[in-house]
């Protein structure tokens, strides 16, 4: 699977990044778990199998000219379908049109994620995987509150070999 992801401000991934460490630290599930090199806060765009032809060019040159995109913060909340954690991000206008021009690069790729698809997408950044109930009072006072940042990179990540590949105005 390939994806296309957009990364946070420096600002905006230390918050993520304490709020994973503050889950962490309550014995809640926590992104802060994953140590693995590639992981970061990111917000995935579209995941498909294989890119077409020339997608990696279209796209940079796409992300280069939409970046950086503002990201404000909103609810907290489990995602309906699965049992990830994740901060919602509101869906500004310029994010839902970046999404759908992707999705247009993208049309003739192989294996489309449905949930990506524009008019099902709920944009968001996650905070932990496999998250059952818990007590919803705790897991606020720990997340704590961000109210925006900024969307100022973009990179593909390979889930065959977990190498991402940079797009778009990244810095690492």
């Amino acid at each position: 699977m390939r994806t296309v992801e957009l990364l946070c401000s420096a600002e905006l991934d230390a918050a993520v990044r304490a709020a994973w460490g503050r889950l962490a630290a309550a014995g809640l599930p926590s992104l802060a778990r994953n140590t693995h090199s590639s992981n970061r806060p990111h917000l995935t765009l579209a995941a498909v199998d294989e890119f077409p032809p020339g997608a990696v060019a279209r796209l940079a040159a796409l992300l280069d000219a939409a970046l950086p995109l503002p990201a404000r913060l909103g609810d907290v909340t489990v995602l309906d379908g699965s049992a990830s954690l994740v901060w919602l991000v509101e869906p500004a206008a310029e994010l839902v049109e970046t999404h759908r021009a992707v999705w247009r690069v993208l049309e003739d790729g192989e294996g489309h994620n449905p949930w990506h698809q524009p008019g099902r997408w709920t944009p968001h950044l996650s905070l932990a995987l496999r998250f059952r109930d818990a007590d919803w009072t705790l897991v606020r006072a720990v997340v704590g509150a961000v109210s925006a940042g900024s969307f100022v990179a973009a990179r593909s990540y390979n889930s065959a070999d977990r190498s991402v590949q940079p797009l778009a105005g990244y810095g690492g």
